[in-house]
């Protein structure tokens, strides 16, 4: 993989960053970083370019890890799928509730000097309106943007309750998905502590309550559209589907209603 987990070329196009040594003193990794770099000060987006960083993985599997790909616009996700057709793509989804909880957690600890109330409800939901984190905290609509441009049997969402519970086996089906044999990898599964654990806010009952209403219809459009361990998520905070259900119902019969009338 890249010598940076986090590339960031897609989401922070014209702002040249700065890279750093890599962890590795791997020739490898300091011509890629060189090459990131010289990419990263050209004022436009350059696919050609980005996709020559990989030319120095030769014949292995190689990616970018970059989180914030799930806020890209849907003409930048097509013109990298129309550049790199065969291109995989995996989302790690979470549970909208926790996952912003958690964004906001890193944010606060970050703002060290700026004092914050765990208990003020109203505070917690001012910050959860930021662009940023919104963006991040709806998975339905990330991947109804991707599944427009990526082939099915390309796209692959898995879930952040996999990689908590059996992350050997998860690791192991990625692998696979991308073509290669988890019986010639390594992965590093028996960490003591959880990475990014340390400062972590213990938000209390009532606040996360309210931000479960804050996230209701994403979490029921989570739970309709994702399947999988995320058709739990709104009975994790008391959050019935049947109204939801309901609530479709009760749109489609409108849909009808009106096309009734204009017939």
């Amino acid at each position: 993989m890249p010598p940076r987990k986090e590339l960031h070329y897609f989401d922070e196009l014209c702002r040249a960053r700065r890279f750093g040594p890599p962890r590795n003193e791997d020739e490898r990794d300091l011509r890629f970083v060189e090459a990131m770099q010289r990419l990263s000060d050209q004022p436009f987006m350059d696919l050609e370019g980005y996709g020559r960083l990989f030319e120095l993985k030769g014949a292995l599997i190689s990616g970018d890890i970059t989180p914030a790909y799930s806020t890209l616009n849907e003409e930048i996700i097509a013109q990298i799928m129309k550049r790199f057709p065969k291109l995989k793509v995996i989302f790690l989804a979470r549970d909208p509730v926790e996952r912003a909880l958690s964004q906001l957690s890193m944010h606060v600890h970050l703002e060290l000097s700026h004092p914050f109330d765990v208990t003020d409800v109203e505070e917690v939901i001012r910050r959860l309106l930021r662009p940023g984190t919104l963006l991040r905290s709806h998975p339905s609509k990330i991947v109804a943007r991707w599944r427009r441009h990526v082939p099915p049997e390309q796209f692959r969402i898995y879930f952040f309750e996999q990689l908590e519970r059996t992350p050997a086996a998860l690791f192991r089906s990625i692998v696979c998905f991308l073509g290669g044999d988890p019986g010639r990898t390594r992965a590093r599964l028996n960490r003591k502590e959880k990475v990014n654990s340390r400062g972590k806010l213990l938000f209390p009952n009532q606040v996360r309550s309210r931000v479960a209403r804050f996230f209701e219809p994403e979490l029921k459009a989570c739970a309709a559209e994702l399947g999988g361990p995320a058709t739990g998520w709104p009975r994790r905070y008391g959050l019935s589907m049947l109204v939801f259900f309901f609530s479709i119902f009760d749109d489609v019969l409108d849909l009808i209603v009106s096309f009734d009338w204009a017939v």
